[in-house]
């Protein structure tokens, strides 16, 4: 059954365009040296993968949610233990970076190094996620 609100193809690309409107975003941010605005922007670019799969799997609407594992969840793609775990914590990313109490414990931890293995690792399962697409 689907939405009969939805163009599901248009929703769908528009979902995928964004992503990757947002990873090229997330690599300027990086190579600026602006680390964490760069993990908060790695996280949308998988939120906005796993919501054009839910479009795709469910003919509705995405839900209005951020957390990765829920999303990936009601995708119907099976995640191994590794990439559900990267889902937790890029998850943290966007929280962290909308909550001031967080901000600066944040910040802190997004060095070069913390960064570059997170980009890394968001790369790589943005390219695992688009296979499954």
């Amino acid at each position: 059954m689907t939405d009969i609100n939805i163009n599901i193809d248009k929703t769908y690309n528009h979902w995928l365009d964004s992503s990757d409107t947002d990873f090229k975003a997330m690599i300027h941010l990086f190579e600026s040296e602006d680390y964490h605005w760069a993990l908060f922007i790695g996280h949308l670019v998988i939120e906005k993968l796993l919501k054009a799969r839910l479009v795709k799997v469910t003919g509705y609407h995405a839900p209005f949610s951020h957390d990765l594992r829920r999303l990936a969840k009601n995708s119907e793609i099976e995640f191994d233990s590794d990439h559900i775990a990267w889902l937790d914590t890029i998850t943290t990313f966007n929280l962290n970076a909308r909550y001031d109490s967080y901000k600066q414990n944040f910040y802190k931890k997004c060095d070069s190094d913390f960064t570059a293995m997170w980009i890394t690792n968001i790369k790589e399962l943005r390219e695992w996620i688009k296979e499954k697409l």
